[in-house]
Parts: C-alpha cells; structure tokens; sequence
C-alpha cells in the first residue's frame, strides 16, 4: 500500500450496540460538535513543538475548559506533508466559540513556549479547521479501546446541498451505520461538516486492530446483501462525488 490518498468507495448507517467501545459524554444523548484540525509543520523540524506541546499543556488545557476527549494523529498512508491530526469534541457551540479567549485565561496555557514562539521559529507553518455536527445516528463520539489500533477517516463529498443530506439520511435512516455494526466495522464518529473545505460534505472515522483486520472487515461489508440492497436503492444514486480516505496511527497521548 502505498503513502497516499485512498480514492475508494465504500460506506456506513444508525447505530445500535457499540458494546466494546464507550461514548464520549453519554447519557445527555446531544449532538456533540467535532473540531478537526490539520496543523502543517515546518518541514526539517527535528522537534513536534505542536505534540509536545498538545501532551504536556494544550490537552490538559482543553479538558479543564470542557473540550475533550482530544485524539491526535499521524498519517500512516495519506499526505506526504509533515501534518498532525487533531480531533477536538465539544458538547455545545460555546467552546467552540469561547475557546482561544477560554485557553488564554488558563496561566498554564498562557505561559507555555509554543503560545509564545517568535516569528523566526513559529510553532507551525498553518493551521487548517473544520466543524462538524454528529449524525443522529450516533450523536456521541465512540472513545475505543485503548490498545493497538489505527484509525479509518473517509470524507464524502457531494455535488450539492440535496445530495449531501440524502447521503446523511442513507447512514441514519436508510440504515447503513447499522450495517457497519452488523459486519463488525466501528465506528469513532459521523460529522456532517457545518464549516470548512470542500463541502459540502461528511466525515467519519473507523477504528481497526491493523491492516489486515481493516481489509477483512471491509470484504465482509461490502458483500453483505443488506449492504448490497441498500447501495442499489435509486434513492440514494449519485449522492457522493467524491472520496477520500486516510489511514491515521494515534499518538501515545491521544485521548481517541
């Protein structure tokens, strides 16, 4: 496999039974808000000043003002551009909002090198953002097992507004996300992106042990026949336009 952007087509749908895994704020049952951000790195860099500084200050930061769990990832096969993943949940839109000024009043966070680097020796080169809102399908991100796993990020765009929400409505309504379960594919989460690139469109994550537990799961999926029912629904064609598809490795830290 090479170090690249998977273009591949496959899917998911609503969800019932995740009993190995735990969700994120469960019991209020809200839509949780997800945070996805790519920090792109100074190339030659031989320090990550983004995830030391992530695991000694900003996560901890983070939790107290209410924003978390926090996953940060590395790209195993996608972008060859030294990129850092972070996947930042929010229970409402008020830390969304209210984060940075939140952050800055934190004298940990403050005080810290990386929020003070100097213009010759910037943290990062830029940060890129997205937010998005869970499916009702799984209104709560699915924290997995802590042990050795990569994770499934595969974004689906649409040709237009219509197309992206029938899109949604074929992973909640139509049934999808419950097929994903059915044939042992876990789900992390579903975002529909409210704001950011290439929209519109959604966003979901996979976890799997590795590779090969990835592929088997995939090949049970795509010849399931409710599976095979539902992709031949004419109510659901041409909905997506586009896929990409990342194999992200959690680092130690990572909280997802």
């Amino acid at each position: 496999m090479k170090r690249r952007d998977f273009l591949t087509a496959a899917s998911i749908a609503p969800i019932a039974g995740v009993s190995s895994l735990s969700a994120a704020g469960a019991g209020d049952g809200k839509q949780q808000y997800f945070e996805f951000r790519q920090y792109h790195l100074n190339v030659g860099s031989k320090k990550n000043m983004v995830g030391d500084f992530l695991r000694e200050v900003g996560i901890p930061a983070m939790n107290r003002i209410g924003i978390g769990p926090v996953g940060v990832f590395n790209a195993m096969y996608g972008p060859n551009s030294p990129t850092l993943y972070v996947l930042m949940v929010h229970k409402s839109l008020d830390t969304v909002v209210n984060s940075a000024s939140l952050l800055m009043a934190d004298d940990e966070y403050r005080k810290a090198d990386f929020i003070n680097t100097s213009l010759s020796e910037p943290g990062y080169v830029r940060m890129e953002s997205s937010l998005m809102l869970a499916f009702k399908g799984l209104p709560q991100l699915v924290v997995p097992e802590k042990k050795p796993r990569i994770f499934e990020l595969r974004t689906y765009e649409s040709h237009s507004i219509k197309a992206a929400k029938k899109k949604i409505e074929m992973f909640n309504e139509g049934g999808e996300i419950k097929v994903f379960l059915k044939t042992g594919l876990q789900p992390v989460f579903f975002g529909e992106t409210l704001i950011g690139p290439k929209m519109p469109n959604l966003t979901y994550m996979l976890v799997f042990d590795d590779l090969t537990d990835r592929d088997a799961k995939w090949k049970v999926f795509g010849g399931d026949p409710e599976w095979k029912k539902l992709s031949s629904d004419p109510e659901y064609k041409d909905t997506v336009s586009n896929i990409t598809d990342i194999i992200l490795r959690p680092a130690p830290y990572s909280q997802i």
